[in-house]
């Protein structure tokens, strides 16, 4: 067991794709969740969306890959009203319900054969990188230095994406100091306080629940550009994962869906080789595959200590999460 090695490989994970993409969907949980109380569950579909409209738009209807990026942001725009229009002026668990079950319906979608042509099926789709990869202003050669080091191609998905998440970073931090935001932190304080003052509480939530949606679907777009798309990847627990990334940052903050993104990841990866690696010496009394698989328990156990104990998460104020109160 190489401790070295198992050290430099956590740490990559700091600015990996995997881990950019988490942030940019637990900002967009960040503005549904923590700030406008919607209890989203369905943040993976919002994720599929994103990568699966990249990658069909490019390759089969031959989308620039900017114009990928468009149709995913679009595609979460209309799921977002097809969901909130019926469900949001009803109580918060209803839209818990339909967004979780709307997100495993849409897996299998993209997972059945009949639209085996268009979205692959069970292999998902790959080969859509031409259009990105040609934009790359990279020269090919090898960037970064030590565990961050990368190719051409990596050193280019990795701009792009933590350009995104400053970007969005930038967009929650300016909305959640305007009226706007004042407004969406009152609906979830007391939205029949909001409305009797007058404000269209059906309103903001449905615009609450586009604005997240929209990243959500970067952050699957960005899933989606170092490799492939497929249906195995969008499952229920890929929503539950990005809950503990934003509930161990800190849920009604601008920089905890980010820092809980990093941690989660260098944390995910640590265990998942720290914890085989302990099995194969014999301190762990399993195999190294049980041992692979203990660290998804562990991330269960941690979510459920998160919200026992620090519910607002490492940067976040007690106070900005009601049902802690």
């Amino acid at each position: 067991m190489d401790l070295a090695q198992i050290l430099s490989n956590s740490v990559a994970f700091i600015i990996a794709p995997a881990t950019i993409a988490y942030a940019l969907a637990a900002i967009g949980l960040s503005v549904q969740f923590g700030y406008a109380g919607l209890l989203n569950m369905g943040i993976a579909a919002y994720m599929a969306i994103g990568a699966y409209g990249y990658a069909i738009s490019v390759l089969t209807f031959g989308f620039p890959w900017w114009g990928g990026v468009l149709v995913g942001i679009v595609g979460s725009v209309i799921f977002s009203l097809i969901l909130g229009i019926p469900t949001l002026r009803l109580r918060g668990d209803y839209l818990a319900i339909v967004t979780i079950a709307a997100a495993e319906v849409l897996r299998l979608l993209f997972l059945t054969a009949t639209f085996d042509s268009v979205t692959g099926s069970a292999d998902g789709l790959s080969g859509y990188h031409n259009s990105f990869r040609a934009a790359n202003p990279f020269p090919e050669g090898t960037y970064g230095f030590g565990p961050w080091e990368m190719s051409a191609n990596g050193a280019w998905v990795t701009t792009i994406g933590v350009l995104l998440v400053a970007v969005s970073l930038l967009v929650v931090w300016a909305l959640m100091r305007s009226p706007w935001g004042r407004v969406l932190k009152g609906i979830r304080e007391d939205e029949d306080a909001v409305r009797a003052l007058g404000k269209n509480v059906f309103s903001f939530k449905l615009q609450a629940l586009v604005l997240g949606g929209v990243f959500g679907a970067l952050g699957g777009v960005v899933y989606a550009l170092p490799s492939s798309v497929n249906p195995g990847s969008y499952v229920t627990s890929l929503t539950f994962f990005v809950y503990t990334a934003l509930l161990l940052g800190g849920a009604a903050t601008v920089f905890g869906p980010v820092l809980g993104s990093i941690l989660f990841w260098v944390l995910q990866t640590f265990l998942g080789n720290i914890l085989p690696g302990l099995a194969s010496i014999g301190v762990l009394p399993v195999s190294s595959s049980q041992a692979s698989t203990l660290r998804f328990i562990l991330v269960g156990v941690a979510l459920m200590l998160i919200v026992i104990f620090r519910p607002q998460g490492i940067l976040g104020n007690k106070k900005e999460l009601t049902f802690v109160k």
